[in-house]
Formats: C-alpha cells, structure tokens, sequence
C-alpha cells in the first residue's frame, strides 16, 4: 500500500513539474523571448500530456522569429499528436512552400480549410491557393537576371539589406554581436559599411557604424540615406523595454560637423508597433517604411507605408500605400528606384516561398505587381534591393546555397527592353499685380492629384515659384496650387489640368538606358480682391430665356471648383444684358438668369448661404451698346451680355479642408524633428 501511495505521490510530482515547466515556457514565449521558450518547451515534446501544445508552441515560436523551415517537423508532431488548433495546417503549408515542396502545401491548406470554422483564415488559405495556381506562370516568364554571392562580406552569420551610397555599401550584420537576442538565438545586429565599386569591396576598409549610431543593447537594423547624404534614417528595437516585436522603431540622425548626431526617435512610429525598413524616395521627400500598426485602411500583416515632408519640413500624411501594393501578408523593404518604380518584398503575393521580390510599376493610372521571378527569387526569403545602377545592384537571401544566414547578393539584369524614360514636370506659380504685370509667387503649396482625388505628391515653390514632380506617361493629372503663410493679400486656390497623354517617347526611340524628359507648365494665382468683379467666359443663355445651357454648365463648373476650393470665400453672382427690350423687362430676365445660376451651383454640393443672385439688367454696360453715329454695335452688346463673380466677403475662421491621411507631423528641419506629434491614423 506505502509503494502504491508513494508511486501515486511521485507521478504528481511529475506532473506538477511539468506543468510547471509548460508555465514557464508560455511566460518566456509571451514575452517574445522564443528562443528561450523553445528550450523549455522541447522539454516536454515526449509528454503525454503536453506533447501537442508543447510541439505547438515550439513551432510557434519558430515562426515568429522568422525561422518557418525548422517549424516544419513540430507542426508535423503537433498534428501528429491530435492538437486541436487547426492553424498548424495554415502554417504547415507555408513551411513546406519555403522549401519548395508545393504538393504538400496545397494539401495543408485545404486540410485547413476543411477543419478550421475562422471564415477570415479560410479566405487567407484560399487566395494562398490561387497563389500557388499562378507559380507555373512566373517560373515560365523569362527572366533576364544574372546573381552572384558577394562573397568578399558575407560571413555564416546574418549580412542584409544593403544600401550604397557614395561609394560606401552600408548592411547590417551581427557577425561580432556578443550579446544574445532571445528571440533568435543569434546575437544582436550592427550597422556596417565598406568601400566598394560596384560589387568590387574593398573589405580592408570594412568597419562599423560609431557607437552613437549603434546601439550595444539593441539589434540595429535597416538604415537609408537622403539624396545628399545628411541625413539617416534606421530601425532600431528588441532593446527589452517592450514585450516582442513592438519595441522596434524608427529613428533619425543628421550628419554634422564631421558627425553623426544622437539618433532621435521619428514621431512617425507608433508605440505597440513594429516600424523598420525605411526608405527614402529619390528627391528625399518622401519616406516609405513597413510597419504593423493597426487601424482601418491595414491590409494584414505587416504592410508598406509613406510619409511626406510637409511644408514645414516635417514628415506628415502617413499613408497606407493600399492595394494592389499591400495584401493580406507581410509586405517589407521597399525602395524606390530612380525610374519610380517600387520594389518591395511580400508573402502575400504569388511567389515561390518565404518573402519573394516584387516590382511596382504605375503604367496610365494604374498600378501592377511584378514577380521578379527565377533566379532573383527562390522558395527561401529573397528581400532588401538596392539598385546602384539601372541594371544592377544589390539584395538579400538565405537560400540554402548561401554562405550561412542570411547573405548579400549582386545582380545585373540584362533585360534588352530595359531602356526607360523618367518624365518630370517642372511648373512655376505666378501672380499679376495692379497693374496686370507679371510675378513669380513664391511660396505656394502645389500639388499633383490624380483624377479620383487621391495626392501623389506635393511641394512648397521656392522662392523662385519652382516646383517640380514626377509624372508617368499616358496619364490625367490635376495641379492644385494654395499660398502658403499667412499675408494680408489673399490669393484664390488655383486648379490646372495637365495630361501626359500623347507625349510619351516610343520605346524603340530611346538610345539610353536611362532618360530624362522635363516638361513646363505654369500656374497662376490671381488675388483675392473683395468687390472686384470677374467676368464668368462663355456664359450663354438662349434668347429671352435663362435656362442653363450645356456649354454655360461647363463654365459653371469652374466656378463650383473655385467655391469649392475656396470655402472661405462668399461671393455675389450677378447677370448683366444689353440694352435691348425695356429696362424692367432686362432687370427681371438678369435676376431670373442669375438665380438660374445659382441654382446650379448648389445642386453640385456648394452652400446657398455663401451666393447670393443679383440681376442688374443693363444698368452696368462694359461697352457701348450703339456706336456714336445711333448704329448698333453687335460686339459691345456681346460684352454687355455676360456674368461676373466678386468676392463679398472672405471668412477668416474657415479653413481649407486638410487631406484625410495629413495625420502625422515629423519634423525634419534641423532640430525641429525631435518633436512630436500625434498619428491619427490608429
């Protein structure tokens, strides 16, 4: 009886021990110390007790530090043991697509979609499907890519995203980390650079970044620079002050005196998200970033975002840059290439396996995903470009032919239909004074707009009145042009079409591999001058009638888009006749066509409040209605029969209608970027 109670006795005990050590490990796995968490829990795999959640777990936290493949035989084991999350098939099928094995994959996820009831996993896992339908096409698209291992810096540890500039290649390693990231197991990574040209290195001038930059207690990630080269900006986290992956941010240093100064946190990055790979845009006003922030315009997973140099010279309207560029997978490592084009890295996009290479391209209007397909691709994670010329450059891989962890490749493409052509548009803002003279308005918030609305960019003149954007061919645009500051005078908010439609240069033209158009335009802001009268063109009105016409609709939409584009303003809208029919008669058909006007106007949306119908019949001619000998002048007549505008009154309190996404300030002037600011976009 004694050994019967003492056998009971010792198996509590090892069950109590045991579940003890589950605890622990679900402690260390809550706090994103995986790899930690996966010592402890490999202690239970044989449990037969834990042995399902154990080998969960253990996969689990695999996959959240990036290493899928050897998640692969616990999600086998936990299946294997009946655990009842049926997400191990969902992540299964990723895990045998990142070493090429496709037949199962597809045979994981429908696995998932039988036994799983989350409708939103089961639309993931199906699109993940018809991924894997589109593979057979990208592996038959021919591909014009030569890479290479750049082996001169590649080590068994992690070298990756890397960036050149002047000269130097820039990458992050943690080949001579002694400290342990207990996520990964692997020590906590540095910013390095070296002396190259090309893919020629240098290695004898191999060296890291200066402690200011490189923090001893956190992992130091992806680093860009400004087109001059003053300014950097890095991800940096996983310092221990945040549970997981939220402790990585976005910080900013500029180079002074010889220096680079204190990195300072971007405002632009969210507490309880995870900000890193940034980039600039090639005129440095604009930085494009991946972050796993939550609000409503988020795809899933980790998406790409943008955030432009506002007037002030801050970074302000965070954006998501929105399908087709996001999906419901990790997109990460964008870089904007000197021809515009977007490359970027996604899971969630078609593609061979782990993070696959993709380009954006904008072609008349529209945006397209390209696979980069074999050999820049692989079932492994292929990531982080950077292209030092049009044809070549640089990226990451770890795929299993390479040195060790994650390595450093060149590339040059030989496409033969490579040649592009950049096209630009180059405007000044100008103004007329009292005198109707001519002058640059400098100053003046321009920006290019696309025909539903949507902001593709936008900048302050200088004092020149010079603005200049990147524009793509075959494409509508709409300039918007606002004063800044806050002078006495006035100026209306201008509107200017512009197309590139029809002035594109045929491909088989260019001699280059890269060039340059430039075209010209000019914007003019006239004054705001309260009672000053503006003649409406082109307003007709059928004889002795004041119904709106098609052609007087078109000339009134104008004036809508003024109003609209102007909330501040009221304005009086007056009709004006000639000299023939009675005086009454002219006054009562100039109201009723004023009114007319009116009318129209605010059935497109413009408060009745802010006009005001006037008809002054042939009170106030322009011109003569006869010419001094009693005949009729039919061309004065013309003139007198016409519709004007003035500004009445101009409300001080109302201000222009901000963008939507204008939700984040960061100051990049100086040191005026060390301040912060709200991000609306939560």
């Amino acid at each position: 009886m004694m050994k019967l109670v003492l056998s009971v006795l010792f198996s509590m005990a090892i069950l109590f021990v045991q579940a003890q050590g589950i605890k622990k490990a679900d402690k260390k796995y809550k706090r994103g110390e995986y790899e930690v968490a996966i010592a402890k829990y490999k202690g239970k795999l044989n449990s037969p007790k834990h042995a399902g959640k154990a080998n969960f777990k253990t996969a689990e936290a695999y996959r959240l530090s990036n290493r899928l493949k050897q998640a692969i035989p616990y999600y086998e084991a936990a299946i294997k043991n009946r655990y009842k999350n049926p997400i191990s098939y969902y992540y299964l099928a990723f895990g045998y697509k990142e070493i090429g094995n496709y037949e199962k994959a597809e045979s994981q996820l429908n696995a998932f979609i039988k036994a799983s009831k989350d409708d939103d996993m089961i639309e993931l896992a199906q699109n993940e499907l018809d991924n894997l339908v589109q593979l057979s096409e990208i592996t038959a698209s021919k591909s014009y890519f030569k890479v290479k291992n750049l082996k001169a810096i590649n080590t068994m540890h992690a070298e990756y995203s890397p960036v050149y500039k002047n000269g130097e290649l820039y990458f992050t390693s943690n080949r001579l980390s002694t400290k342990v990231y207990k996520a990964t197991g692997t020590g906590f990574t540095d910013i390095y650079k070296v002396k190259t040209k090309g893919a020629r290195v240098d290695t004898t001038t191999l060296t890291k970044l200066p402690e200011i930059i490189n923090d001893v207690n956190a992992n130091n990630g992806s680093i860009t620079f400004s087109p001059d080269g003053k300014t950097m900006v890095f991800a940096k986290g996983n310092t221990g002050k945040r549970k997981g992956a939220a402790d990585v941010n976005l910080y900013i240093s500029r180079f002074r005196n010889n220096m680079w100064s204190e990195p300072r946190i971007l405002p632009i990055s969210k507490q309880n998200a995870w900000d890193s790979s940034p980039a600039f845009s090639r005129d440095g006003r604009t930085i494009y970033f991946a972050s796993n922030r939550k609000n409503s315009k988020a795809q899933g997973g980790i998406d790409l975002y943008s955030a432009r140099m506002s007037s002030r010279g801050r970074f302000s309207k965070v954006k998501n840059l929105g399908t087709p560029i996001n999906t419901p997978g990790d997109e990460l490592f964008p870089y904007v290439a000197d021809d515009g084009k977007l490359y970027f890295s996604s899971t969630g996009h078609p593609g061979f396996g782990g993070l696959d290479l993709f380009v954006a391209t904008r072609k008349s209007g529209e945006v397209f995903v390209t696979n980069l397909g074999q050999p820049v691709n692989t079932p492994s994670d292929d990531f982080g470009m950077f292209l030092f010329k049009a044809d070549r450059g640089f990226f990451t891989s770890n795929r299993p032919e390479g040195r060790g962890d994650d390595d450093i490749y060149t590339f040059v493409n030989e496409d033969p239909n490579l040649k592009t052509v950049n096209y630009f548009l180059h405007g000044l803002t100008l103004t007329h004074d009292e005198l109707d003279s001519t002058l640059i308005l400098p100053n003046v918030r321009v920006s290019l707009v696309d025909f539903n609305d949507n902001v593709l960019d936008e900048m302050v003149t200088d004092d020149g009145g010079n603005f200049n954007f990147r524009v793509y061919e075959n494409e509508n645009y709409i300039l918007m042009a606002e004063k800044e500051g806050q002078e006495k005078q006035k100026y209306y908010v201008t509107r200017l079409d512009y197309t590139t439609i029809g002035r594109s240069i045929p491909q088989e033209e260019l001699t280059k591999l890269v060039t340059n158009i430039t075209f010209d335009t000019l914007m003019y802001l006239e004054p705001i001058i309260i009672n000053k009268s503006i003649v409406l063109q082109n307003i007709y009105y059928d004889f002795a009638k004041w119904d709106i016409r098609a052609d007087a609709a078109q000339e009134l939409d104008k004036l809508v888009d003024i109003l609209y584009d102007n909330p501040e303003i009221s304005i009086e809208l007056s009709s004006h006749t000639d000299s023939v029919d009675t005086e009454s008669y002219n006054q009562r058909l100039s109201q009723r066509r004023a009114e007319s006007a009116v009318d129209y106007i605010v059935s497109a949306g413009i408060d009745r409040n802010r006009i005001t119908a006037k008809g002054y019949g042939e009170s106030y001619p322009i011109a003569r209605n006869t010419n001094p000998d009693g005949t009729d002048n039919p061309e004065g007549r013309q003139k007198n029969r016409r519709t004007e505008f003035k500004v009445t009154k101009i409300d001080k309190s109302t201000t222009i209608k901000e963008s939507e996404t204008d939700t984040t300030d960061d100051y990049f002037n100086e040191d005026k970027y060390f301040e912060d600011d709200d991000d609306s976009d939560s």
